[in-house]
């Protein structure tokens, strides 16, 4: 095939020429080139975009990876299951927290009994002290706890020891890149108070 005739691009001013191998290329002239950035980096993001289609087209025997869902966070890993959990502190209080794994965007809800151990990711607490106040009063709950992070071949470091606030969560938040976690209840169990009659 031949050139074709330069001819002048109506919209830029550009010429117009076909090469040999059957691709018609556009040449700018430098004072269009310097108008419309802008042209330019859309048309390098659109190049950059097509460059994973085009390597799937150009190496179709290549083994596509499969996409594996990542895990979810799981709320007791090496103790009693959440359901488990949910049962002791409901029968016996507790605390009830929000969990957030903040790479999969994944909210779980995390039972935590009064002194045991509960696993949510990589960390691991103990609610010590779970309060709420009566009906009557500004509505508050508030839990004692000790977070630790539990990472394989590494040693515990401790992350949080303090009061969490359920109606200020960012009052004493757990600072931490992963999990992050807040009191959403307290479930108190009162004593049975034998009656004045009975022995």
């Amino acid at each position: 095939m031949g050139e074709l005739p330069k001819a002048k691009a109506a919209s830029n001013g550009g010429t117009s020429v076909m090469s040999k191998n059957g691709l018609i290329q556009t040449e700018m002239p430098s004072r269009a080139r310097t108008r419309s950035p802008l042209v330019a980096v859309a048309a390098l993001g659109v190049g950059l975009l097509a460059l994973p289609v085009l390597a799937q087209q150009t190496a179709p025997e290549a083994e596509q990876p499969t996409a594996v869902a990542p895990a979810e966070p799981q709320a007791a890993e090496s103790g009693p299951s959440q359901e488990a959990l949910k049962a002791m502190v409901e029968s016996e209080g507790g605390a009830v927290f929000r969990g957030l794994d903040k790479i999969t965007a994944r909210v779980s809800t995390v039972y935590a009994p009064l002194d045991e151990v509960v696993t949510f990711g990589s960390l691991q607490f103990v609610t010590r002290h779970c309060n709420k106040r009566p009906p009557e009063e500004t509505p508050e709950k508030t839990a004692f706890l000790e977070v630790v992070d539990v990472k394989p071949d590494q040693s515990e470091q401790e992350l949080f020891t303090g009061w969490m606030f359920a109606s200020s969560p960012a009052l004493n938040a757990l600072e931490h890149p992963v999990y992050d976690i807040w009191l959403i209840d307290c479930i108190i169990i009162e004593p049975e108070v034998p009656e004045e009659g009975s022995e």
